[in-house]
Order: structure tokens, then C-alpha cells, then sequence
């Protein structure tokens, strides 16, 4: 409760235990505490030190006001409260997210509610680093009161500060642009705090002093082993001096340690061109590295290693691209399960029962199970890193398919026909080498029409049936939409045994390929996995009344004509009338909130 909570409040100052901050400064921090929409639970024992280490504590005391410590330190800092950000990097997070933030539903106050937050969260990092905050997933059900585990700090806040948040945010009914920067300048600072964790646990294995500048080469040392456990976890500890083990464990391992290497070098690049970059009063020349620049270095790795992983999920993509004959987004199980036992393939191992959870598994179409291909190359079991709080996926390609869409629309909703001209001015690409431009057939028209009709002549474009159409017209690119709690983002450990599939079962699979080489793509009912069940991210209450009073209207005035029509004899029963020329495209689908 309040009583206990140990937090005094004025009119300009407010008290946290022993630490006084002003009041404008309190108030966006604890407006980003409340965006981040922590559930009221039991802080567990573990503390957080200012580096962002989580580790065990003897008490539970001690590890809440650690935990407090380090999400405002964090917090003051992207504020700027703290240490100065700089406006640039603000700018930069702000300019990622206007697109987006631009065609998100506002409520009447013209902000953005919670889950738009949760959302706007989830696709910045995603763009920027193909990266997956814990509790951020799309997949998770999000609804008012819980939006959202924020495990990205192992732990959640408080019953009684999170009763602070309510009181302090109730006058601003949602959030602006700048409350989504704040969000996601102290998100990004917690997620770089958190890695100094497994860097001290780096120095220590290594008998390194965290105190004592570092040459190049013991730099080197420190990186290559923090890749190893960074990308493989603990299991991985009892080879970190052995290289050559390292080399037959890792595919590549020579290139990840060579893209470490040059991260040290963009280090060294920084400090000749910009002075205030060196620490500890280094000299430019020094070639000495303290831990903050060990850091820093890390932190540059995180923030970049998606792109440098991408030529390896491009090739898993070009893979299955070339099984799929039809470019329907989708190989039968049995040609999957082909590339490993026929082409020695050791990537498509996954089990039917994983594929399903991941939601990566088609199971209705007339040619048997089929995986789905960019539900499958996005799928966690594909993300090369799996940290605590987050995780370092394949590059998901329909993010700038839907930003150049959010640019040119700039608003939540938008008609048919300036979809049309937007997406058949773009072309698709079944990989690197072979681009071709984008096939809006009559079935797409109608469907897209059909979600239009249902909204009163506009599209959401935040919307699940939206994404399910973009899917359709970028099928290797934009991932199958499932209704939200069908698909899980359980990483293979977490998952346990059953993630692999036996030999026998592989085997099995592949003597039931259907050959479909003569039959073509419309007669596959190649959309035959479409669902009419809408799920929009929040509320379009305001934007939809004008639209659905015009379909009101239209129903009564056909309502009013037909029954004329009965009176003066006009249409007859029983008798073969005139096509339905009144009726609206019919859409049967219910609409929810997530």
C-alpha cells in the first residue's frame, strides 16, 4: 500500500527514500514507469545494480529498492534527468516511430492508449535491430489491465509504485509522440544497462579486473568469449578456452568473431573523430579499454548483429523459396522435411508439433501440412541470440513494406483504391536475386474490398485482417497472421525435448508429397487459411461512428426501397428478381480488441 511505500509527494519536489528529484522531472519518469504497463505481482529476490547486473540477493528489501534503482536510473537518463542524452539520438527514435505513430488510433483526446505503446515498442526495435523485447511479443493476448509482462528487468514493479503511475498519468488520458520516445529511449537504456551483466561475468572467468584498462588484444579475449556465451548461454562455458571446439559448435565462427573485431575498430574510429567518445581521459593513441568501453563495444554488437546474421536467414529463405513453385508463401512438410534427409540441410529439423505451436504450420489446404515460410524464417527457433530479456531474430521484411505504407497513408484508415496504387507500385521478391513486381489478382481486390465494406468503405491498417491481406500479396515477406493466443514464442529450450523431429517421423512425412507442378495456383485454394475474425490493436470507436452511420443509413434506404417495391408490386415472391444491387459485400467476421 501507499502507507508503506516510503515516497513523499509535494508541489515541486519529489522524496524517493534519500533521493530528491524535481517535480517535471518525476513526472515524465514515472509516466514512463506507468507506459510500460508492469503488472502489480511479488518483486522476486533479485537485485539490479546500476550496471544493469541481475543478480541473486539475500532479501527481497534489498532486491526492490535495487530494482527501483536501476528502472529510474535508466529512466532519468533517457529523460535526461540524469546524464545527458543527446537531442540527435532522441530525434532518431522519434523519426522511426512518426510513421507509425501517425496511422495509430487516437482517442478523443488525440493520444494513444497503452497497447498502442506496447505495439509502437515492439516494431521499433524490430525495425532497428530485428530485436524482441521480452513481453513485447505481437503473439501475447494484451488487454486493458495487463498489456504486457515487462520481463525485460527479470522482475515488475510494485502494487504500491505502480499506484503512483495511475495517479500521476489519470489527467493525461494516453500518450503523445514524446511519451512513445521516452518509452523507448528508456527501454533501449535498460537493454544496454543489462548487458554489462554477462560482461562482468566475462571479466571474471577471465581474471580480469572490471577496474583495469584493457589492451586490444585482451579486449579480443573478453569479446570472443562474450559472443560464445552470449549467443549459446552457460552450456557453453566449459569450451570457451578450447577455439577449435568453439569453431565446430558456431556455423561461421570465424566471421562472428571477425564482426566483434571490427566493432573495436568502429571504436577506435569514433575516439580519433570525436574526442568526447574517449573514457577515462584515454588517449586516442592509448589503444587501452576500460570497461565502459568494453560496453560499449557489446552494446554496438547488440544493436547490429541482425544485420550481419541476415546473409544466413537469406539463405534459409532462398531455400524454401526455390520448393515453392507456385509462390504461395508456402513448402509442403514433406519437401521441408525433404531438404534435410535428401540435401543434408541441418537447419529444417523442427518438429511438427513445434512448427504448430510456433504457428508456422498451414494444415488447410487439400496438399497436406505446409510450413509457412516467413512465419517459419521470424520464428524464435530461428533467433540466433536468446538473451534473458530479449531476443535476435532473422529481419522481419515486411516492416518496410508497412512503413513505406504508413508514409504515404498517414492516417489509421484508408480507402481501397489508395491501397491499390500504393501496393501495386511495389514489387516482391522471392530473394536477393529474383524481384518481381507485385499481382493484385481479382481475389485480392475482392477481399481487401470486402474488409472496406465491413469499416464503412475504409481499411484499419492495424489491423489483423489487414496483415492477413498483406500476406496474401507478400507471401515470402509478410507473415501469416494468427488470432492472438493460437501461436506461441517459446524458444526451442524452452520448449523442451520434443523441438527436434525424429529421423523416422522425417522419413515418413516425405512419402506423402503431393505433386501439384500441373495444377494451378488459383485451383491450390492457395487462401485457404484466411479467417474473416478482425483483431485491432486499440479502439477506432471515433473513427469508425461516421463510416458506420453511413452503412446505417444505406441499409434503411434499401430497407425503405424494397418494401416500396413489395407495396407497389414491383417484386414479386417466389419469382426470380434482378441481381441484389442494394446489398453491401457481405463480411461476417467479428471485430475485437488485443
Amino acid at each position: 500500500s501507499l502507507a508503506n511505500s516510503d515516497i513523499e509527494l509535494n508541489l515541486s519536489t519529489v522524496h524517493i527514500g534519500r533521493i530528491s528529484i524535481s517535480m517535471p522531472c518525476i513526472k515524465t519518469v514515472l509516466s514512463c514507469f506507468f507506459f510500460l504497463g508492469f503488472a502489480t505481482v511479488q518483486v522476486q529476490a533479485r537485485a539490479v545494480e546500476r550496471r544493469g547486473a541481475l543478480r541473486a540477493t539475500n532479501s527481497s528489501a534489498e532486491a526492490a529498492a535495487a530494482f527501483r534503482h536501476e528502472v529510474r536510473a535508466a529512466a532519468e537518463e533517457a529523460l535526461g534527468c540524469g546524464e545527458p542524452v543527446s537531442a540527435e539520438y532522441l530525434k532518431d527514435i522519434e523519426d522511426l516511430l512518426l510513421p507509425m505513430y501517425s496511422t495509430l488510433p487516437k482517442n478523443s483526446y488525440g493520444r494513444l492508449e497503452r497497447r498502442s505503446l506496447r505495439y509502437l515498442a515492439y516494431r521499433y526495435f524490430h525495425q532497428k535491430s530485428a530485436l524482441v523485447v521480452r513481453g513485447f511479443e505481437p503473439v501475447r493476448p494484451v488487454n486493458e489491465s495487463h498489456w504486457g509482462a515487462a520481463e525485460i528487468l527479470s522482475e515488475q514493479l510494485p502494487a504500491y509504485v505502480e499506484s503512483v503511475l495511475e495517479a500521476a498519468h489519470a489527467q493525461e488520458h494516453g500518450f503523445d509522440l514524446h511519451d512513445a520516445t521516452q518509452m523507448v529511449a528508456t527501454l533501449d537504456r535498460l537493454i544496454f544497462d543489462s548487458e554489462s551483466a554477462l560482461l562482468e561475468r566475462i571479466y571474471a572467468l577471465q581474471h580480469k579486473p572490471s577496474n583495469r584498462p584493457l589492451s586490444e588484444a585482451g579486449l579480443k579475449q573478453v569479446l570472443e568469449a562474450y559472443m560464445a556465451l552470449w549467443m549459446a548461454g552457460d552450456t557453453i562455458v566449459p569450451l570457451l578456452n578450447r577455439p577449435q571446439s568453439l569453431e565446430q559448435v558456431f556455423p561461421h565462427w570465424q566471421q562472428v568473431i571477425s564482426f566483434a573485431h571490427g566493432q573495436i575498430s568502429a571504436l577506435n574510429f569514433e575516439r580519433m573523430h570525436k574526442p568526447e567518445a574517449r573514457s577515462n581521459g584515454n588517449n586516442v593513441l592509448s589503444s587501452r579499454y576500460s570497461f565502459e568501453d568494453a560496453h560499449k563495444v557489446v552494446g554496438g554488437i547488440t544493436r547490429s548483429f541482425a544485420s550481419f546474421w541476415e546473409s544466413e536467414c537469406q539463405m534459409m529463405k532462398e531455400k524454401l523459396v526455390s520448393a515453392d513453385k507456385h509462390r504461395t508463401g508456402r513448402v509442403p512438410l514433406s519437401k521441408f522435411y525433404g531438404k534435410t534427409l535428401n540435401d543434408a540441410e541441418w537447419r529444417f529439423g523442427e518438429s511438427e508439433s513445434y512448427l504448430r505451436d510456433l504457428g508456422a504450420l498451414d494444415e488447410t489446404s487439400w496438399l497436406g501440412k505446409q510450413v509457412i515460410i516467413p512465419n517459419y524464417i521470424q520464428g524464435v527457433s530461428n533467433c540466433i541470440v536468446s538473451a534473458s530479456h530479449y531476443s535476435i531474430c532473422c529481419i522481419n521484411e515486411c516492416e518496410s513494406i508497412m512503413r513505406e505504407i504508413e508514409s504515404a497513408v498517414g492516417r489509421p484508415m484508408a480507402e481501397p483504391s489508395d491501397l491499390f496504387a500504393i501496393v501495386g507500385n511495389m514489387t516482391a521478391m522471392a530473394s536477393l536475386d529474383d524481384e518481381f513486381p507485385v499481382k493484385l489478382s481479382s481475389s485480392l481486390v475482392k477481399q481487401l474490398e470486402s474488409i472496406a465494406a465491413a469499416n464503412g468503405a475504409e481499411v484499419p491498417i492495424h489491423g489483423r485482417l489487414f496483415s492477413q491481406w498483406l500476406h496474401y500479396v507478400f507471401p515470402h515477406d509478410c507473415a501469416f497472421p494468427h488470432k492472438s493466443g493460437t501461436a506461441s514464442q517459446l524458444s526451442p529450450n524452452q520448449y523442451g525435448d520434443g523441438y527436434l523431429a525424429e529421423e523416422d517421423d522425417m522419413a515418413a512425412h516425405t512419402k506423402e508429397e503431393v505433386h501439384e507442378a500441373s495444377v494451378d495456383k488459383e485451383e491450390l485454394h492457395w487462401m485457404s487459411q484466411w479467417s474473416e475474425e478482425e483483431e485491432l490493436i486499440a479502439s477506432y470507436e471515433g473513427l469508425l461512428s461516421t463510416n458506420s452511420g453511413w452503412k446505417q443509413f444505406v441499409r434503411i434506404a434499401c430497407l425503405l426501397l424494397f418494401m416500396g417495391a413489395v407495396v407497389f408490386g414491383a417484386v414479386g415472391f417466389g419469382k426470380k428478381g434482378a441481381e441484389k444491387e442494394c446489398l453491401l459485400p457481405s463480411f461476417n467476421g467479428k471485430a475485437h480488441y488485443v
